[in-house]
């Protein structure tokens, strides 16, 4: 039996498209890619979460020298998250990635796979979804209702 997966999300063509609060997440992981520590691979990826309190905090991605033991944006920023605030939840994930130099031909930078795992983790211990947006400096972006969007055949302690 062959059955399709379908997967809805928003396209935005530029950042004015979005909501104030869209914007706002947008900038701060703009900036938090500014400080991003990327030697190696000169990708820079940063991150921004909206916490159901109205905080906002970002992070970035942090590279080392021993691949593959640095860490990407959207796992530092929500494991500090998690770590500060374990019982809020999280409602919007934004993520602005892309290579040093900016090239306008950059499409939206998805989260990995690692990381869409982690932030599934997150999704189903709030047992709420998360708004997941992605961008590149270009500003387009793409936004889905849940992170299980990205991550269909997703891995969670049912399996255990």
């Amino acid at each position: 039996m062959k059955k399709d997966i379908q997967i809805s999300y928003e396209y935005f063509k530029n950042s004015s498209e979005l909501s104030d609060i869209e914007k706002q997440l947008f900038e701060r992981a703009k900036e938090a890619r500014e400080n991003a520590y990327a030697p190696y691979s000169q990708f820079l990826v940063g991150c921004s979460v909206l916490l159901e309190n109205g905080e906002i905090y970002s992070g970035n991605n942090q590279e080392n020298a021993a691949y593959p033991s640095g860490l990407c944006a959207e796992r530092t920023t929500v494991f500090w998250v998690a770590a500060n605030f374990p019982d809020l939840k999280i409602e919007k994930i934004f993520v602005v990635g892309g290579p040093k130099e900016f090239h306008e031909k950059n499409p939206p930078i998805p989260p990995c796979g690692a990381c869409r795992q982690s932030l599934m983790e997150y999704e189903t211990k709030q047992n709420e979804n998360i708004d997941l947006y992605f961008s590149s400096m270009n500003e387009e972006v793409v936004k889905v209702h849940a992170v299980k969007d990205l991550l269909p055949f997703y891995f969670d302690s049912t399996f255990l």
